[in-house]
């Protein structure tokens, strides 16, 4: 299988890194632990959280999805081969303080040593980048972060972190995280793009099935009580959604493939590109995602994708 390094960071993942926002919200207990170790069966070597997943469900706190995680590593004896990448300061921003303890959180919920991957949730103009960056410093010359990374950045925010970083001896991002997909590209293409292939960070896109809209399973409104997701669906459903959708049926009757396989594997092959984010709520949505991990489209099929989509 071929595994794609992660810059300059020491990680690798094959074409898919699997997402953990669901994990403790709409897939809980055993299924999720059944959907975790069939990842790891098939040679994922990364599952993506956050601190404040789960903190949009009524009662809950934040933290659910590492605490199961957690749960899952402590099953396994700590020996899992799978990654772990969680973030912080999505709400409380990245004072040096707040991600000091927030790591010491992340750390005991899911009862390892070091976090593989610990990205900056989102940018935080207020602070500066010199105290941000020092605090992830601090956790990596302590061992208790192995890597760093930078989600929902802008490509100036970007830059300038990797000077201050280079400039200053400090642990520097090796990865992005943007949204991406075939119904939001501006997030991603052009400068923050030709930033990463420029400067070696690889991107781990989020939201690469437009939040289940790139599945094919949303066509109109009547589709749109289908899940807890279907609100988002209402904004896709013009013209350019339509065209994407039919551009996605072809190549997936060509390639043998699903919607979400096209989808997902177009994604894997973008400049600066190295797996897209998704997340499975079942063993079957998760056997359906890792085809991606061989489905191989054509030069020809990309393009006209990409030409759907623009």
């Amino acid at each position: 299988m071929e595994m794609r390094p992660l810059g300059e960071s020491g990680l690798a993942t094959p074409r898919l890194v699997l997402g953990g926002n669901v994990f403790g919200w709409t897939v809980k207990g055993e299924e999720a632990f059944a959907i975790v170790d069939r990842f790891a069966e098939a040679e994922g070597t990364m599952i993506d959280t956050a601190d404040v997943y789960s903190a949009w469900v009524p009662g809950h706190r934040g933290g659910e999805s590492e605490a199961l995680l957690g749960e899952w590593l402590r099953r396994r004896g700590g020996k899992s081969g799978v990654g772990i990448a969680t973030k912080v300061g999505y709400e409380r921003g990245l004072s040096a303080a707040h991600i000091e303890e927030a790591a010491e959180a992340s750390l005991r919920r899911l009862g390892v040593e070091a976090i593989d991957l610990y990205y900056a949730h989102k940018d935080d103009s207020e602070t500066p980048l010199e105290e941000t960056l020092g605090a992830f410093d601090r956790l990596v010359k302590a061992g208790k972060v192995r890597a760093i990374g930078a989600s929902n950045y802008s490509a100036e925010r970007l830059a300038a972190a990797l000077d201050l970083s280079e400039r200053e001896g400090l642990a520097r991002f090796s990865v992005l995280q943007p949204e991406y997909n075939l119904m939001a590209r501006d997030k991603f293409e052009g400068a923050p793009q030709d930033l990463c292939v420029a400067r070696g960070i690889l991107a781990l896109p989020y939201f690469g099935l437009a939040s289940g809209f790139l599945t094919g399973k949303y066509r109109s409104e009547a589709d749109l009580g289908k899940s807890v997701r279907g609100s988002r669906m209402k904004a896709y459903l013009d013209e350019r959604g339509m065209r994407v959708l039919a551009a996605l049926d072809a190549v997936a009757a060509e390639a043998g493939a699903t919607p979400a396989q096209v989808a997902l594997a177009w994604l894997a092959v973008q400049p600066g590109v190295a797996a897209p984010i998704a997340s499975a709520t079942s063993l079957a949505q998760l056997e359906e995602l890792l085809g991606v991990l061989t489905l191989e489209l054509t030069p020809e099929q990309v393009a006209r994708l990409s030409e759907a989509s623009a």
